[in-house]
């Protein structure tokens, strides 16, 4: 369900280079800002890219992206 929100000026033009860096859209990535935000309040422990990781790892094996881990190789 998508709805539309009024967000700062501030934080648009904040959003921009990262998205171009990205390759996402301005809204896309504020979602993953939101996103990412969640999941570090979630899990207050846990290091950033650890986090940033295993999203990463979510989405791709949602896309069938994976390989199976050889052990000794």
């Amino acid at each position: 369900m998508a709805i539309a929100l009024k967000l700062s000026d501030e934080l648009v033009e904040m959003a921009k280079p990262h998205a171009a860096a990205e390759h996402r859209s301005v809204p896309k990535q504020i979602e993953y800002w939101a996103r990412l935000g969640k999941a570090v309040e979630d899990n207050p422990g846990l290091p950033l890219q650890f986090i940033k990781d295993t999203l990463l790892a979510a989405q791709e094996a949602k896309a069938d992206m994976l390989t199976p881990y050889q052990f000794g190789a």
